[in-house]
């Protein structure tokens, strides 16, 4: 594809490159973004290249990021990794750059970069990069695969999803063929805390499911501080009611410490994301994000996941 080599091209003519991801990030963030930095480490050892942004806990296991000082910016090119919008990125230097690419596989509502690739049938912002470095027959680092392997696991919830392609389990099948500690991954990605577990368990016990499928939740700031869980770590449980067979879509209420909540919506089947999108977020067709500013916006909410419901 064109779009490759226009990325290859400026990789190539950059000597700092400076990668971002989104905020409060998931394995494809991570993996995509570091996955990223170590194929064009690999390829071009004598650019300098930096990954920003918050060191997330729950996925040191992934990787770390880098020190990034205000000056590595001057005449930079800066990659922004699977982030739909700008509000979302983290580290808000990303337009300090010489040049900025987006490269992305969400709905593409906020067109930002000098240089765009948003592949929205592309399972994950991992996979992309996969297919990027095969197109333009760069080399892959073990360390690459194991990264942008996780990212693609994590998208696809482990292939669970319909975002799931022939091309993902091309990429797949050649990330697979490196030399990395693939039932260790595999292992971590399965495994969760005994709080989480608990966690888990208080979700089932009081999770609310209306006669057409429509499921929510609320995990309240004391909860949290009970079962000793981070907003973070809410992350590993956003599947559970998935795997009731009665569900068909759900949002969980996370209480801030600030007071609003934050709103993690998944469905089966059923079109999602334009409620993200009326209450301060988005997302993709089965899997969105959204904030609410109060009890009856929580309300509000939940009465239209059950409307998309009813009309299925």
């Amino acid at each position: 594809m064109q779009i490759t080599q226009d990325i290859l091209e400026k990789i190539n003519h950059y000597d700092t490159i400076i990668l971002h991801r989104h905020m409060n990030p998931d394995p494809d963030a991570i993996g995509s973004q570091v996955g990223l930095k170590e194929i064009i480490q690999t390829n071009f050892p004598d650019k300098r290249v930096l990954a920003t942004g918050y060191d997330e806990p729950t996925l040191a296991w992934m990787a770390s990021m880098d020190t990034v000082t205000d000056e590595d910016y001057a005449g930079a090119l800066v990659i922004v990794c699977d982030t739909a919008n700008t509000p979302r990125i983290d580290d808000k230097r990303y337009t300090s750059g010489d040049f900025l690419i987006k490269i992305d596989h969400h709905p593409n509502d906020d067109a930002y970069g000098d240089l765009l690739w948003v592949d929205t049938d592309s399972s994950s912002t991992s996979e992309l990069i996969t297919l990027f470095a095969l197109e333009q027959e760069l080399e892959i680092s073990p360390e690459a695969a194991r990264l942008l392997y996780a990212g693609i696991v994590g998208d696809t919830g482990r292939f669970l999803y319909p975002s799931t392609t022939s091309r993902t389990f091309e990429m797949v099948a050649h990330l697979r063929s490196f030399d990395f500690d693939f039932a260790g991954l595999s292992r971590q990605m399965d495994s969760m805390s005994s709080k989480i577990a608990k966690l888990q368990g208080y979700v089932y016990d009081h999770l609310e499911i209306d006669e057409n499928g429509a499921s929510r939740v609320t995990l309240t700031q004391d909860l949290l501080k009970h079962y000793q869980i981070t907003d973070a770590e809410t992350a590993a449980i956003v599947s559970a009611p998935g795997r009731i067979e009665d569900v068909s879509v759900w949002a969980i209420f996370v209480e801030q410490a600030d007071g609003h909540y934050r709103v993690r919506m998944r469905s089966k089947a059923l079109v999602i994301n334009e409620i993200a999108k009326r209450h301060d977020g988005g997302g993709h067709p089965l899997a969105s994000g959204a904030n609410s500013y109060s009890l009856e916006e929580n309300e509000q909410i939940y009465r239209e996941l059950q409307e998309v419901a009813k009309a299925k």
